[in-house]
């Protein structure tokens, strides 16, 4: 075993992380007893089959059973071996890119009048990455204390991929850390998963001139959603992998994560790549048209970092490069649950939905939101006080929640508690003292239990419900927030809830017409800039800061999280190491090898003129 600066031998094992230049290695058809270069119909790369080969000062072992599984039990195909993570992806993506240009050529060809296309469509699968590490790669990260993209035992991962276009730079960041903690190979390859018809034709983009009788064949000519596939066990924690499975490297299937995407674009009406790190959630117009108007100035601000506001229909409200604002007033139908996003482009920027009324809305919004793996999500709503010493506008920071909303008792029974995310904590109260400047903090503001009901009309059973009340010293009551709560808990996402109280039914103060205008007036803005300063806090702090042990479990895949920008500390082991590594590189250039570069950048080495001087110390 090699210390920081050494190597060993061990399967997928390099020493080169990130390397500019990484190798690519054909394992589709196993390996062979003679290197080979071969024309494959990915665009003629250079491929070399062995199953252990050298690269500058790296020695690369990958293990037949491993090949040969990769082949036969896991039916990967088309399959090679990168060191770097963004390269990877970018092969991925091809893959990905070749299928869906399969399944739409397919189906003009189908609507065309031809008989069967199901053996060209039975190809067009997903791409899978896969991943293999041992208890000495493990070594390495003992005691690293990191939330996300830690393996937690040693063994072989998969997962398949979708949409590079939406996941591309989530997937390409966790690989990234993966390669550099435990700097394993990465196998890229097409699953036997295939991509189904309506994951990648939308209304628009379909033919329309498919007869019925016809329309009746797609479902023998092409691949349709499998519900039995695609579900929440492994985020529920009640997912078991079969002996001598590999394990799954994220939460989400592509297929799962497709259901999401499509989801989004339906219930919100913008394409799910406009959707940012930070999401507000609300239950009322007048946020949305505060968000506007806050997002429209800010965009056409100088300097502000804010490139644009799209709304529904992918709808530009506001361009910073063009100068350009356009009124809400264009959009001329909305829909359920519509979404408004001040974009940047980092990714950084935050995205505002107005959920409506109610659990059942608020559970459907969060399924979905949580493949993008946002940084965080606060409810900002109105709420019910329950405190006699509570007045009109204060506002409540939930700590804890009773459950009594129904929709997540199947995912996330009531005995799991909902553990507060002290950094999201923070930056809510300290947001509260900044905007509201000299108001006492404690005056203005109640730190307590909430709870969440599914009745709307929870005031007529209100003496029923008082002692409930009292036991668990709850401060108010809404219909949103704890199933926001329980959904961040469940889909590992950063949750916060800062909710204003607008009336207080138990104590004879009701909302009036006349009352509640003024009271949204006054209050909306308010609320919504503290909501929008609690942002600003959580991405200066850095939204490393966010992503939470206490939101784990002891079995947890690696890639749960999406750390934007992430990287080493310039004096961490690591470090040290990726310069260590790019010296000996530079070193290394010098020897002499016959090398072969395909379009992804990936180098294969033909080890016949490798210097012996290569060989890596044990």
């Amino acid at each position: 075993m090699g210390d920081e600066h050494g190597a060993r031998r061990s399967p997928f094992h390099t020493q080169a992380q990130r390397a500019k230049t990484p190798p690519a290695v054909d394992v589709a058809n196993g390996p062979v007893e003679k290197k080979q270069r071969i024309n494959d119909d990915l665009g003629g790369a250079m491929l070399l089959h062995s199953p252990s080969f050298r690269h500058k000062h790296v020695h690369y072992k990958l293990p037949e059973e491993w090949l040969t599984h990769l082949a036969t039990k896991y039916k990967i195909s088309k399959a090679k071996v990168f060191t770097n993570g963004q390269e990877a992806m970018d092969y991925a993506e091809l893959l990905y890119s070749q299928s869906c240009d399969v399944i739409r050529d397919c189906l003009r060809r189908f609507a065309g009048g031809e008989p069967t296309v199901y053996e060209a469509t039975r190809t067009a699968c997903y791409p899978m990455v896969a991943c293999y590490v041992d208890i000495r790669d493990m070594d390495r990260c003992r005691g690293h204390y990191a939330a996300y993209g830690v393996v937690k035992e040693p063994g072989y991962y998969t997962n398949t991929l979708t949409r590079p276009d939406v996941m591309g730079d989530y997937y390409a960041q966790q690989l990234s850390i993966l390669v550099e903690r435990y700097q394993i190979c990465l196998v890229v390859g097409a699953s036997d998963a295939q991509i189904p018809l309506p994951f990648v034709m939308d209304t628009a983009s379909a033919p329309h001139d498919i007869s019925s009788r016809r329309a009746f064949e797609l479902h023998e000519n092409f691949c349709f959603p499998d519900l039995s596939k695609i579900n929440d066990d492994l985020p529920n924690g009640c997912s078991q992998v079969p002996p001598n499975s590999p394990k799954p490297l994220c939460l989400f299937s592509a297929e799962r994560t497709d259901l999401g995407l499509q989801r989004l674009a339906h219930y919100c009406g913008t394409h799910p790549k406009y959707f940012q790190g930070f999401v507000l959630l609300t239950n009322y117009q007048r946020y949305v048209e505060e968000f506007i108007a806050w997002g429209q100035a800010t965009v056409l601000s100088h300097g502000s970092g804010y490139t644009k506001l799209v709304g529904p229909r992918d709808t530009v409200l506001a361009d910073a490069a063009v100068g350009q604002v356009l009124s809400p007033d264009n959009i001329t139908s909305l829909p359920q649950m519509p979404a408004y996003h001040v974009v940047r482009k980092d990714g950084l920027g935050i995205t505002l939905v107005n959920i409506g009324v109610g659990p059942s809305n608020a559970k459907t919004l969060t399924d979905h939101l949580a493949v993008l793996r946002p940084h965080c999500w606060l409810m900002l709503g109105h709420c019910a006080g329950l405190r006699v010493s509570q007045n009109l506008g204060d506002y409540v920071l939930a700590h804890a929640y009773v459950r009594e909303d129904h929709v997540m008792d199947q995912d996330l029974p009531l005995w799991i508690p909902l553990p507060p995310i002290a950094e999201v904590q923070t930056a809510l109260e300290a947001a509260v003292g900044t905007v509201l400047r000299d108001v006492d903090i404690k005056s203005a503001m109640r730190t307590g239990t909430l709870v969440t009901t599914d009745n709307r009309d929870w005031e007529l059973r209100a003496e029923e419900l008082k002692q409930r009340f009292i036991q668990s010293r709850a401060i108010a009551v809404d219909m949103e927030s704890a199933t926001i709560a329980a959904n961040g808990f469940r889909f590992r996402v950063p949750y916060g809830t800062l909710l204003c109280v607008s009336d207080k039914p138990i104590h004879g103060e009701l909302k009036l017409q006349g009352m509640a205008n003024e009271f949204y007036r006054q209050r909306t803005n308010e609320h919504l800039q503290i909501g929008l300063e609690a942002v600003r806090l959580l991405r200066e702090q850095g939204v490393g800061r966010l992503q939470s042990r206490k939101l784990r479990g002891f079995d947890e895949p690696p890639s749960a999280e999406q750390p934007a920008g992430w990287s080493q500390p310039a004096g961490s082991v690591a470090a040290v190491r990726e310069r260590a590594t790019a010296a000996a590189g530079a070193h290394s250039s010098q020897m002499s090898a016959a090398v072969t570069t395909d379009q992804f950048g990936a180098r294969v080495v033909d080890e016949g003129s490798q210097s012996s001087a290569s060989t890596v110390p044990q």
